[in-house]
This record gives C-alpha cells, structure tokens and sequence, in this order.
C-alpha cells in the first residue's frame, strides 16, 4: 500500500507509476471517529491498527487483483464530518472527494447514533456534489463486534440502505477481515465492469503521444563565457611557446 498525497491535491496515479490499465477511485466519507481510517488500511493491508492520529485526508493506493484483472485502487480517507446549526459542517475538500471518486462508501458506527442520523444526510450531499446520479454507493456500519456498547439497531441499517438504494456491510475492521474485503471486494467488481476496459496498445499510445522530446539543459551564460576565455587563455600560451 502507498499513500500518495493529501486530500488538498487530489490527482491520478501517475501513469509512469501505475502499470495497470484501470484506476478505481473510492471516497470514504463519515462522522468522526466511525473507523474509516481502520476500514481502508484493514481492506489494503489486511491489517488492524487501533490508534490513529487526527484524519487529514489521504489517498490511499494498492495494485489489487480483480476477478483476474490488476486494477489499481485509490481511495481516499476523508476527515470526519461534524454539524452544526446550519447543517452538514462540510469542507471544498469533502466536495471534491465526492466529485473525484468512482464511488462513495458512507461509514457509520453501530455505537454512535449521531453518525448513524448523518448518513441521510451526507447522502444529500453525495447526491447533490456528483454529476453521476448512477454513482455506485455503499452503506458500511462499523464496529459490529462492540455488542455491550452498540446503540444503533442491527435492523436500522438495512433499512436505512434499502430506503437510499445502497448496499448494506455491517463488519467489524478490528476482527474480521473478511467482512471488510467483502464489502470493497464487491464495489470494485461492479466498477471494474461497469468501467470500459482500455486496449493496452491504446494505452501505451497514448502515453507515447504526451511524452515530450529531452531537450538538453541549456547551459548557464556564465559558464560559456568561462570556457571561451579559459580557451582563449590557452591559445595564447601555445602561441607564445611556438614563438620561443
């Protein structure tokens, strides 16, 4: 797994980087402190890891195997969204993740009711800041293996999923990993096929088409005049030893 870069300068896998034909782009987005930091790291690596520092948005990458197919996929972690008196507490950056991303994953936690009662609502937000109306999203609820602190219904979620037309996970990032590939696993096959598929002669084409002649450095005036005087200097020393 690499971590490319900051939320602040969203951009594509650079082709000289990213060997594969297709990139995948996923926008993780939720309330704070539901895990989606957990649940991408978990998805790429197999890996748990508990303790975080502050989410600043990154950008994920893996070169994953798809049904057969290398694909590349980039998804990217996102801060947590807070509200306020005037609703949703949503940055540009939130707005150009969604706008970026092939598809959306709205992550709450069976333990925090108030994110829970945000997913309506970044479900708006989805809604309204992507052009694609068919932009793939998934419902993920996080945490499920907290069952003494769990505060959100078992039977809320599929609910809630099923009145938004999403997919419905309820996994545990902490111990199952399982539950966590199946979820992205599945959003990535059904991108992969709705996603044309580019010949690899088109590809490379194409790539060949922007790379631009090396032109050499022009050297530094300075250093011209240096070489110019430095031979000039010589000159006059051989024909000063002639003479003699």
């Amino acid at each position: 797994m690499r971590l490319i870069q900051n939320m602040t300068t969203i951009a594509e896998y650079p082709s000289a980087e990213c060997p594969s034909n297709r990139v995948i782009k996923i926008a993780v987005i939720g309330g704070s402190g539901v895990g989606k930091t957990a649940l991408v790291v978990r998805f790429l690596t197999k890996r748990f890891i508990g303790d975080y520092e502050r989410n600043v948005g990154n950008l994920y990458s893996r070169e994953l195997q798809i049904d057969g197919e290398q694909l590349a996929i980039q998804v990217q972690d996102t801060p947590g969204v807070q509200v306020n008196a005037n609703g949703l507490s949503c940055t540009d950056q939130m707005s150009r993740s969604i706008q970026w991303a092939d598809a959306v994953v709205m992550v709450y936690s069976v333990t925090d009711c108030r994110s829970f009662d945000l997913i309506s609502q970044l479900h708006q937000l989805v809604s309204r800041t992507h052009t694609d109306r068919s932009l793939p999203i998934i419902l993920v609820a996080n945490k499920a293996d907290l069952l003494h602190v769990r505060r959100v219904d078992a039977q809320e979620g599929p609910l809630l999923a099923s009145a938004l037309g999403c997919s419905f996970y309820e996994v545990s990032a902490s111990e199952d990993y399982n539950q966590v590939h199946g979820a992205f696993h599945r959003l990535c096959v059904d991108l992969a096929k709705q996603q044309p598929q580019t010949p690899i002669n088109a590809a490379s084409s194409g790539t060949e088409k922007k790379r631009s002649p090396l032109i050499p450095r022009p050297k530094s005036p300075n250093m011209q005049d240096l070489k110019r005087r430095f031979k000039q200097v010589l000159s006059a020393k051989v024909r000063t030893v002639t003479s003699v």
